[in-house]
């Protein structure tokens, strides 16, 4: 039965139906739930008359990344950071690759406890420039995932969304106002994939694009899982990249990542590396300046290139950095054009390693 704890923290984008149920505003689901009753994000549930969100101050787990593996490429390259997630998400995803913890109906998932102060300094104190909101899509955890950015803001670490961008106009802007770089998941470019594979809807997740990039300062990037057979067609790629080149502007940084069989999707095969080159071509073929490859071992699709001379920027091999070719200012090295991002002098020295991390360690 639900009951309040001090994990429980009232909400405000809701409103009361007149058949007494309570319809949760946060997201185009739009869920209707009589008391007691939890939205299809698990973590949202109508207690007393109003929606509630009840894994306030409750992780699944920290670790401690490489910020490339976000994927960010152009934001603070090199750098490790702070990732962190909650049980449950707002879309129901068939080939969800996070499902054990974004799929989650279970309390003992939220193993760690960890106030917005205990994550910031935890940051500051293992060396991270940035603190991740990721495994499952932050968009559910709204009230906490900001109260945690504002901590670290006041100890100057940035905070970066790792979202599927499902989220209404009023929730939206509050919540990017505390972001400084989100990687957002446009998992198609057609609406019938979206309905039947993620039970959502294509528009709202444009919206949230575009919003982030024409009305926000913080950094972008696009991420879209290929799977075989349902968007890796040379056509939907090529109109989701012109879309994106078009809507969004050249110097957005677009990854193809390699689907592998999970969850309700076991029976396809793993995304082919040649489906990804391909995909990666055809998006700099219609402009765009930055397109990756991702989970897979491919150097030059991991790397950056200057997309004035052609020159080598940053090279990549899987997490690693293997060279660097920007000045102190971000442009290249041979021809001095500017590179799109958030860089710094020199880039960071993490690597490709990962660390787990309990929060007990830095309570206060």
């Amino acid at each position: 039965m639900l009951q309040r704890d001090k994990c429980t923290v009232s909400t405000k984008y809701w409103h009361k139906l007149d058949d007494g149920r309570v319809q949760c505003e946060l997201c185009p689901r739009f869920c209707k739930l009589r008391e007691g009753q939890r939205g299809l994000c698990f973590v949202r549930a109508n207690l007393d008359g109003e929606i509630v969100l009840t894994t306030y101050g409750r992780s699944s787990g920290f670790a401690v990344d490489p910020i490339e593996k976000k994927p960010l490429n152009h934001f603070l390259p090199g750098t490790s950071v702070l990732s962190f997630g909650t049980a449950g998400c707002n879309l129901a995803c068939k080939f969800c690759q996070n499902w054990d913890i974004s799929k989650s109906r279970e309390i003992d998932t939220l193993a760690d406890e960890a106030s917005p102060e205990s994550i910031a300094t935890a940051a500051v104190e293992l060396g991270c420039r940035s603190v991740a909101y990721t495994y499952n899509d932050p968009v559910i955890f709204h009230e906490y995932a900001i109260d945690v950015a504002r901590a670290c803001r006041e100890k100057g670490i940035k905070s970066v969304a790792v979202t599927a961008g499902y989220v209404t106009e009023e929730p939206r802007k509050e919540f990017y106002q505390y972001m400084d770089a989100a990687n957002v998941d446009l998992k198609a470019f057609n609406e019938d994939f979206y309905f039947k594979l993620t039970g959502g809807h294509l528009q709202p997740v444009l919206d949230t694009l575009k919003y982030i990039e024409h009305e926000t300062d913080v950094w972008l990037e696009v991420t879209t899982l290929l799977i075989p057979g349902h968007n890796d067609s040379d056509k939907e790629i090529d109109e989701l990249t012109q879309w994106v080149a078009s809507e969004l502007g050249p110097d957005v940084p677009l990854h193809f990542s390699a689907f592998h069989p999970d969850y309700k999707m076991m029976d396809l095969p793993p995304t082919p590396v040649e489906t990804l080159v391909r995909a990666r071509e055809i998006a700099i073929r219609n402009g765009l300046r930055y397109a990756y490859t991702g989970n897979v071992h491919n150097r030059e699709g991991d790397s950056t290139y200057c997309h004035n001379c052609g020159e080598l920027l940053i090279g990549r091999d899987w997490y690693q950095l293997t060279d660097w070719n920007l000045d102190e200012h971000g442009a290249c090295k041979f021809c001095g054009t500017p590179c799109a991002g958030v860089f710094e002098a020199k880039p960071g020295d993490w690597g490709a390693k990962r660390m787990a991390v309990r929060l007990a360690d830095f309570r206060r």
